[in-house]
């Protein structure tokens, strides 16, 4: 369920950004145990907000837990996209959208979580980029990803993933995600080290890293080890690094405490990142082709 205060201080900085928010406040608000509402009430939300023609974009309202259940009706004719920001549980529709409609979709601030804390603050979300994500329509833009390289290289593909527990939970669903050739996007929040490795592991063996081009973690915050134990980190670089391709770690992306970047899920990009040696750039992802028209 969505906190209300949340709720309106993210409509109020869409407000702020020059756009008309919309919103049925008795529908988002709604509380069904540990859901924002029933099943069918959200699956009957949703089909509205991607079909009706009087809005141009849909913000989801947070993250939580329940995307998974407006699955396997969510068969209606998705002919003409829309702008789909959010991230965390909503990498669940984020892959059915892109492997059912190949819709582009943004990972990025929800109304109730990063748009509620405001530009370029903590918890808040990263301003260039979610206005260079809903508006360039002419050509690419480039990212600095203030992170770190595992792995050094240059990676081309689809920019494809989200949140790693949803990207893991869509293995055997009529839209697991088809990682083949993908730049692949993986964050999360609160797993303890050893379930990550579960996590990622378990993607390594369905063949999900067979054929990526590289990957892209994010900063995975309230992740701490138990003392003299490995880190985040360290799982990732031993996974990941013997795969060969470009692993770039600690993007202030979806679950992060910095100012969230907006990345659209679905267009070419290319992740470049160097050796780490001496004065060499920081690692940055270029956006080759606009994700709105």
């Amino acid at each position: 369920p969505v906190e209300e205060s949340r709720l309106r201080r993210g409509s109020d900085e869409i407000a702020r950004l020059g756009y008309l928010p919309q919103c049925d406040q008795p529908a988002v608000l709604a509380r069904d145990g540990f859901f924002a509402g029933s099943a069918s009430a959200r699956l009957a939300a949703l089909k509205e907000a991607l079909t009706e023609r009087e809005t141009r974009a849909v913000f989801c309202a947070r993250g939580g837990y329940g995307s998974n259940y407006l699955l396997d009706t969510l068969s209606v004719a998705l002919a003409t996209p829309k702008i789909f920001s959010g991230y965390s549980d909503v990498t669940s529709l984020q892959i059915f959208l892109w492997q059912k409609f190949r819709w582009v979709t943004f990972y990025g601030p929800m109304a109730a979580s990063g748009l509620d804390h405001g530009a370029g603050a903590p918890h808040g979300y990263e301003p260039s980029s979610l206005k260079n994500a809903i508006t360039q329509s002419r050509q690419g833009w480039t990212l600095d990803l203030a992170a770190e390289t595992l792995s050094p290289g240059a990676a081309e593909g689809p920019l494809l993933g989200g949140c790693l527990t949803l990207v893991e939970t869509s293995l055997g669903t009529p839209w697991e995600l088809d990682t083949t050739g993908a730049l692949l996007l993986l964050e999360d929040r609160g797993m303890k080290p050893w379930q990550i490795d579960r996590a990622l592991m378990h993607l390594k063996q369905a063949g999900k890293f067979r054929s990526v081009s590289g990957i892209l973690m994010g900063d995975f915050p309230e992740c701490e080890p138990p003392e003299g134990t490995g880190s985040a980190r360290d799982v990732a670089r031993r996974i990941l690094l013997p795969l060969g391709v470009p692993v770039v770690w600690g993007a202030p992306v979806g679950h992060t405490t910095r100012p969230m970047l907006t990345l659209p899920l679905g267009v070419r990009a290319r992740m470049t990142a160097a050796d780490g040696a001496g004065a060499s750039p920081a690692p940055k992802l270029e956006i080759l082709e606009p994700a709105v028209s």
